[in-house]
């Protein structure tokens, strides 16, 4: 090659890198439709067992979604981000998203005093809030607003799928263990004034509230023991319940006792304890091996064929979480904020255990729980005989909701 053909093919080869440089990552296709982003918080860090499987089950149910050509035309893009456990951090991150990330509505979070909180921005800035998880009655009763809906049973839902098995046991001394904050402290009184009712001469003889994630399971099952209930009522989950049960059966605590429990049924919880998983215990939770209707099933084929597991119920609840919202954006045929107010209020959804709707009178979902007895089965714990109770069959009267939301509007 000439002298001068080399300079020109160099020179050549300099323009063509330049041109390749200055290309964008990636390109959009021209009219492509912006997608409709969703703000998501929630407690990651701080409760990994629930959440992980809750994630994977947002992100089967956002690849279906989107798979199938999204919502009204748009795909839907989930910006998530972790709300520390607290209050404070939650609402920073919630007006981040809102602000800087730019996203159209919020859904999310785990405990109940943070939902709380979110509820109360959501309120004041006016935005649509689909809390996920949190149980705390008062999310959307006494402290409830029009720009907030919750998907799972409350806590007054679930003690009130557990009431008849309680009062059927007819055990008059009652203990009671919860953690204590928000959550804990709404389930214990809504069991003392449920219970109360149903059976006049109860006693409730003991009463241990624990610090949350830092249950001292020792004193806590011994104190139960010497108060000689013959019966408790548990609110525990997570690593406390763990470290009770195991203290509980150390000291022979519960020997002899019937005991009633919240989310004990739930694998997140009820798997760690393989064979030390107590049985007899009457529970709320979600037996994913004996669910036998055909939503489940399609559910739980997607679910294995995505993550080679078996879900969980987080896994249900950020399935159910994203299907809601696209089903409440569609009917909206918008994601402005008083419309998808308006889409939901009535809304109903399909979710892996059938179908529910979001009730107008206090946006509370009307999607159920199981109740079934723990077992010990190949080592590990199981509900047996569980029993699908509608969230409908447990929630007031529109009528007599409407008195439990005296501001929420």
């Amino acid at each position: 090659m000439r002298p001068t053909q080399r300079l020109r093919a160099a020179l050549f080869t300099a323009a063509a890198l330049a041109a390749a440089l200055a290309l964008p990552a990636f390109t959009a296709p021209a009219g492509a439709a912006e997608p409709i982003r969703i703000g998501e918080l929630n407690s990651y860090k701080a409760q990994a067992a629930f959440l992980d499987p809750y994630r994977k089950g947002m992100e089967l149910a956002l690849k279906e979604i989107n798979a199938s050509g999204g919502v009204i035309g748009r795909p839907l893009e989930l910006v998530s981000r972790d709300d520390g456990g607290n209050p404070g951090d939650a609402v920073r991150v919630a007006t981040e998203l809102l602000t800087r990330d730019k996203v159209d509505l919020l859904t999310g979070t785990f405990l109940s005093h943070v939902g709380l909180a979110v509820s109360e921005l959501a309120k004041r800035r006016k935005v649509f809030f689909l809390a996920a998880e949190p149980l705390t009655d008062k999310l959307t009763w006494s402290d409830g607003n029009r720009y907030t809906f919750r998907l799972r049973p409350s806590t007054y839902m679930q003690v009130a799928m557990l009431m008849p098995e309680a009062v059927k046991a007819n055990r008059k001394r009652w203990a009671i263990v919860y953690p204590n904050y928000e959550y804990g402290q709404s389930a214990a009184e809504t069991f003392k004034r449920l219970l109360k009712a149903a059976q006049p001469d109860v006693e409730f003889v003991a009463e241990q509230a624990t610090p949350l994630g830092k249950i001292d399971a020792g004193p806590v099952a011994q104190a139960i023991a010497d108060a000689k209930p013959d019966a408790v009522f548990n609110v525990l989950f997570a690593a406390d319940l763990a470290r009770f049960v195991r203290e509980a059966n150390t000291r022979r605590a519960l020997e002899g006792t019937f005991v009633v429990s919240l989310l004990s049924g739930e694998p997140e919880y009820l798997d760690p304890l393989k064979e030390e998983a107590p049985t007899g215990w009457v529970v709320t939770g979600y037996p994913w091996y004996a669910i036998t209707i055909p939503e489940h099933q399609k559910f739980l084929d997607a679910y294995r064929a995505a993550y080679d597991d078996y879900p969980r119920l987080g896994s249900i609840v950020g399935y159910a979480t994203i299907k809601s919202l696209a089903a409440g954006i569609a009917k909206a045929g918008s994601t402005q904020t008083e419309k998808l107010v308006d889409a939901f209020e009535g809304l109903e959804v399909d979710g892996p255990l059938g179908p529910f709707v979001y009730r107008a009178s206090d946006h509370q979902a009307t999607l159920g729980a199981f109740v079934g007895t723990l077992a010990v089965k190949d080592g590990r714990g199981v509900m047996v005989d569980p029993v699908y109770v509608e969230g409908a069959s447990v929630l007031p009267s529109d009528a007599e909701a409407a008195k439990l939301r005296p501001a929420a509007d």
